[in-house]
């Protein structure tokens, strides 16, 4: 439901409690509004955690956003919404903190909760930031099933700048373990991939990729 939906559906609960004397009205109206600031909190943190891309530098703000989100859809009892909060959480903790013992706990309750919600884009940006984990602490094998997982979920919903990215991480764990020829192989399918979803940052990272095989 869209946010101008709920606040409209909020200002006719206020007038069914005032006018109507309906008390239960003033909870349900609550709930409508609850729901809006969860997904401002969430998509307020994405733009921080999008400039901190560009500039590198931490805004306070972003995990403050992501943790009153994760709560706020707990109260609701909203599990799809609370898995990706919760993966915001765990991208903050790993990608601008660089601390992956923070970031693992929760980036695998966000992929418990997106499955458990049938929610396959939540559970795919789980699963690279669990393989990318598991990258950095040697296990290659693990990051190569969770990377390959995350690809099927992304190919199966459509999401191709996802799967090129994915396909580009890919090639560059083929290309660590010496296996130079698969890496070619996967970097020109996500090239083939980015450019049809013209995905700029993708081939950006293709070609980076390309020239230091």
């Amino acid at each position: 439901m869209k946010a101008d939906d709920r606040i409209e559906r909020a200002r006719r609960l206020y007038e069914r409690a005032v006018f109507g004397g309906d008390g239960n009205a003033i909870a349900a109206g609550e709930r409508e509004l609850d729901a809006v600031e969860a997904n401002l909190a969430l998509a307020r943190g994405r733009l921080l955690h999008a400039r901190f891309l560009n500039t590198r530098r931490e805004d306070p703000r972003e995990l403050s956003l992501f943790e009153h989100a994760a709560e706020m859809y707990r109260r609701l009892g909203d599990v799809r919404g609370e898995a990706e909060a919760l993966f915001w959480i765990g991208c903050f903790h790993q990608v601008v903190r660089d601390d992956d013992a923070a970031a693992v706990p929760v980036l695998e309750e966000s992929h418990r909760k997106a499955v458990q919600a049938g929610d396959p884009l939540t559970a795919s940006y789980a699963l690279r930031h669990l393989g990318f984990a598991d990258l950095k602490a040697d296990r290659l094998e693990s990051a190569w099933e969770r990377l390959e997982e995350s690809t099927r979920l992304r190919r199966e919903i459509g999401f191709l700048p996802g799967v090129a990215a994915n396909l580009a991480a890919l090639a560059d764990l083929a290309a660590e373990q010496g296996h130079r020829e698969e890496a070619r192989k996967l970097l020109d399918e996500a090239a083939s991939i980015a450019a049809a979803a013209q995905a700029g940052g993708v081939l950006r990272l293709v070609r980076q990729a390309r020239a230091e095989l």
